[in-house]
């Protein structure tokens, strides 16, 4: 097997200050990347028949119904992914900031046209499919920062908490800082609090990446502590009124605040296991009695109507009922695999560009699957977040696989392109 490299001398100094990528010879894309996704790709879709056919026939009379949409749209995101992996990263780096104001765009329509569901506008209806525009803000974002960064690395770079005043902190990170704020603001008007998070780390991973002071970042992530750790200390102190209330009068109702409720019943769901506590409970029930070796394929009993959402968030679940330990350890594997994979095609990129869009990538992926299986196994509040590749969504997994064919993209042109 032979490796050529080819470099450019003036070519390189120029993409150094401004991301771009020389013209050169594209190799083939990632195999041990493209089989990785396709292996999770395959069991997603397998999962999905076996945690949805109990709903499925229950709802549509077709057990069915749900694999043979998960199905075809897999197809479709299978093609999606391998037409983003033939685009060249100049067009990429092109349409970073056009996505940006499209995305921006789609935010504010979904305020006005979005489907209502909860009380919540985040979906757009096609009748066949739903849509969120989220979707496209968190790749936006990821693409709109490695452009900004290309241009204004050095600065970041050059930041100093301890030498740089707050003023010059402003000025450098004002262009992300505007980004980042107007679609936090619209994604809180839908709301959609869990794509804030998704969203607001996804640019703490691209800025990161593009060289800005740890320091900063270890100062963000200590006051997102502190002030978890004061929310969970006040859920505490609700549970405790909770549950002299409810000694007082039994068919006491918790009001308050819809994502403080989530806080409250994710640290005590056995207060009100019929209704605020009941998902996670479920949710419990299934993950714990997978034991080690699980009930076997197709013999999950939570499915049967007692797991909300079995076959979208959560399908991790399902998975440990039915495939146990093991069978969760092999898949958290796989994606361990894949998402360290992601990062050294980011490392042996091309060009800075193509650096940071692989690490944010690589990056959203990781942030959402472990977001995903920390709520499934009550790690964290619910939050809504799905598991990429097995939760069912049309548009959602096309979207993931076309993310994977721009980390395609990015291995086609890295260091080392494979001949022959």
């Amino acid at each position: 097997m032979e490796y050529t490299q080819t470099y450019d001398g003036a070519a390189h100094d120029a993409r150094a200050t401004t991301g771009a990528e020389p013209r050169i010879k594209r190799g083939r894309a990632d195999l041990p990347f493209t089989l990785l996704v396709l292996i999770l790709l395959a069991i997603g879709v397998v999962m999905v028949l076996s945690a949805s056919f109990a709903s499925a026939y229950y709802e549509y009379n077709n057990p069915t119904h749900w694999f043979t949409r998960q199905f075809m749209f897999a197809i479709v995101g299978v093609i999606a992914m391998y037409a983003f992996s033939r685009l060249p990263m100049e067009f990429y780096r092109n349409f970073s900031m056009p996505l940006l104001v499209f995305a921006v765009g789609l935010l504010v329509l979904v305020l006005f046209a979005g489907k209502r569901v909860n009380g919540a506008r985040r979906w757009f209806d096609f009748g066949f499919t739903t849509f969120q525009p989220s979707e496209i803000a968190k790749i936006a974002i990821i693409m709109s920062y490695s452009v900004m960064i290309c241009k204004y690395g050095d600065g970041l770079k050059k930041l100093q908490l301890k030498k740089d005043s707050l003023i010059t902190f402003g000025k450098a990170l004002a262009p992300f800082v505007l980004a980042l704020g107007v679609i936090a603001f619209l994604l809180y008007k839908e709301p959609h609090k869990s794509a804030i998070i998704i969203v607001a780390a996804i640019a703490a991973v691209v800025l990161f990446a593009g060289g800005i002071d740890i320091k900063l970042v270890l100062v963000v992530l200590c006051v997102a502590i502190v002030v978890l750790f004061v929310i969970v200390d006040k859920a505490e102190d609700s549970y405790m009124e909770i549950a002299a209330a409810k000694e007082e009068q039994s068919d006491f109702k918790f009001e308050a605040d819809y994502a403080y409720k989530r806080v409250v019943f994710w640290r005590h769901p056995e207060i009100d296991p019929t209704d605020g506590g009941y998902q996670v409970l479920q949710s419990l029930y299934a993950v714990g009695s997978g034991g080690i070796t699980g009930l076997g394929f197709g013999y999950s009993r939570q499915k049967y109507l007692y797991l909300p959402e079995e076959h979208n968030d959560y399908i991790f679940a399902i998975i440990c009922e039915e495939m146990g330990f093991i069978g969760a350890m092999v898949i958290l594997a796989l994606f361990a695999m894949l998402i360290i994979r992601g990062f050294w095609i980011a490392l042996q990129a091309r060009t800075k560009f193509d650096t940071l869009v692989a690490s944010g990538v690589t990056g959203m992926l990781a942030i959402q699957v472990f977001l995903n299986i920390s709520v499934v196994t009550n790690l964290i509040p619910c939050t809504g977040i799905s598991l990429p590749f097995f939760s069912y969504g049309g548009t959602a997994l096309i979207l993931q696989l076309a993310e994977m064919g721009i980390i395609l993209s990015v291995s086609r042109d890295m260091k080392m392109t494979r001949n022959g």
